[in-house]
């Protein structure tokens, strides 16, 4: 581990997320990692001390896990480790939420100055010290697991040449190493201090993106995911992600999650007048789809289910963007580029998924258009900060919020200067359902190249979102 990142403490954690919402109340996990032979203490929510229980065993760590609840109608607080950590649990009136994304980069990331880093998250926390946030909405790449893959001979060219047909003890050995590689990288994010202190006392909701397997993960051909190697990478990356971004294992999935037995990920929680969606767009995908049935089961599933209010979809790749078929055909015809074709295949507005990027639209629609209800989708992924809006019959609207990221770096501005030109050609995938990218209230230009997060506030009915920005700082409100 780098000598940037601070020292691991004997326990990390409390690190808080929400397993469910019903009968009236948050039922929540915290999450602890443990080093060596260190057992976290008990946690009190106001029930009586509840022992945390070992989840799995990494290099040099135990992960321990306990569940608990908290009333979903007031603020509450547990406590930890002589200390008392409050939580804005009530769910039933004004709110605020804030949504991250790309907490991390694909090269060199764990060795990256602490404080340059996370420096976003410290503004975040301190946020929540001012007007504290009711859920931490995390959408994608939470990890950059890319380097992970480093180090062994199976996986040293990842994913230029795959071993045609390696040995079941080799394929264990590349198990062993690509499962410290990745709770490595976990545990270092979660000793980060401008992360603890949020992750401690707001509950996280998180869906995956591609780095959080490896680059391109579902873009990249057939001969190296459904290889050998690539299983393995697969496999390990979704344990991990389970333990560290759900507090689960196989088996074990909290009941918002629509399969129980995992094949995809995908998940809904509703609180009154508010529900959150998250189809698994990498589980089930391919070259030439983005979810399986699995996923399109759940969203087949909200979409004619009643649900007054407001439904955030989180859909990690963005749902609404620019024509990319003049960029695609661009890559293709100039071989130097064509490098990069894995890029715009992960995209809903790649030409390999026109017809499933129109059924999204179309079942996003008719959620917004139902009576009583309005859709926002939130993502991230591409590393800028954009909106968007597609019309609704009726004269409704579908907002898009991009936030992105937390720590990534951002683009050269030429390429935000560019993305603006594309999405000036503007779109129109579905009938009578125009798409355009629009500014950002206060912020100049389509597409803002800044390091960025994204704070949602409900009153009463009402919602409005704003974000938060590096250098250019808060943008003004968009009423949605």
């Amino acid at each position: 581990m780098s000598d940037h990142y601070p020292p691991c403490a004997p326990i990390l954690g409390p690190i808080l997320f929400l397993d469910d919402i019903r009968d009236g109340v948050l039922h929540l996990a915290a999450l602890f990692i443990a080093a060596g032979d260190a057992v976290p203490g008990p946690l009190d929510a106001g029930a009586g001390p509840v022992a945390p229980v070992p989840l799995a065993k990494v290099p040099g760590h135990t992960v321990w896990r306990v569940r608990f609840t908290l009333p979903s109608d007031r603020p509450s607080s547990y406590a930890w480790g002589g200390a008392v950590y409050p939580v804005a649990s009530d769910l039933t009136r004004d709110l605020r939420l804030a949504y991250v994304s790309c907490n991390g980069e694909e090269t060199g990331d764990m060795d990256r100055e602490g404080s340059e880093r996370n420096a976003m998250w410290g503004r975040l926390a301190a946020e929540h010290g001012r007007a504290p946030f009711a859920l931490l909405v995390h959408g994608g790449d939470q990890v950059y697991a890319d380097e992970a893959t480093h180090g062994h001979p199976l996986t040293g060219d990842w994913p230029d040449r795959v071993p045609d047909d390696p040995a079941p003890e080799a394929l264990a050995d590349l198990r062993a190493h690509l499962r410290a590689r990745f709770a490595e990288r976990y545990i270092a994010l979660a000793a980060a201090p401008q992360l603890a202190q949020l992750a401690a006392r707001v509950p996280s909701l998180m869906v995956w993106d591609d780095h959080d397997i490896c680059d391109g993960w579902g873009s990249l051909k057939a001969s190296r995911t459904q290889s050998a190697v690539g299983q393995v990478i697969f496999a390990v990356a979704r344990e991990m992600y389970l333990l560290f971004q759900h507090a689960c294992v196989a088996g074990d999935l909290p009941p918002r999650f629509a399969d129980p037995q995992g094949a995809h990920l995908g998940w809904k929680v509703a609180a009154p007048g508010m529900r959150l969606v998250a189809p698994d767009l990498r589980g089930e995908r391919g070259r030439r789809n983005v979810m399986g049935p699995g996923g399109w089961a759940l969203v087949d599933g909200v979409t004619g289910e009643a649900a007054p209010g407001r439904t955030l979809l989180l859909s990690s790749v963005p749902l609404l963007g620019p024509r990319l078929s003049v960029l695609e055909a661009l890559m293709v015809a100039v071989p130097r580029m064509q490098k990069y074709e894995d890029d715009l295949r992960d995209q809903w507005q790649s030409r390999a998924h026109r017809a499933e990027w129109r059924r999204m639209l179309a079942a996003v629609a008719a959620m917004g258009e139902a009576p009583g209800q309005a859709v926002t989708a939130l993502s991230g992924e591409i590393h800028l900060a954009t909106r968007a809006e597609m019309a609704l019959s009726g004269g409704g609207m579908l907002h898009q919020l991009v936030a992105s990221g937390i720590s990534h770096r951002p683009p050269p501005r030429a390429w935000a200067v560019f993305l603006g030109w594309l999405a000036s050609l503007g779109d129109s995938p579905l009938p009578g359902h125009p798409i355009r990218i629009r500014r950002i209230p206060g912020v100049r230009g389509r597409y803002v190249a800044e390091r960025n997060y994204l704070v949602l506030e409900r009153r009463a009915a009402d919602w409005t979102a704003a974000w938060e920005m590096e250098r250019t700082g808060r943008s003004g409100r968009l009423a949605i």
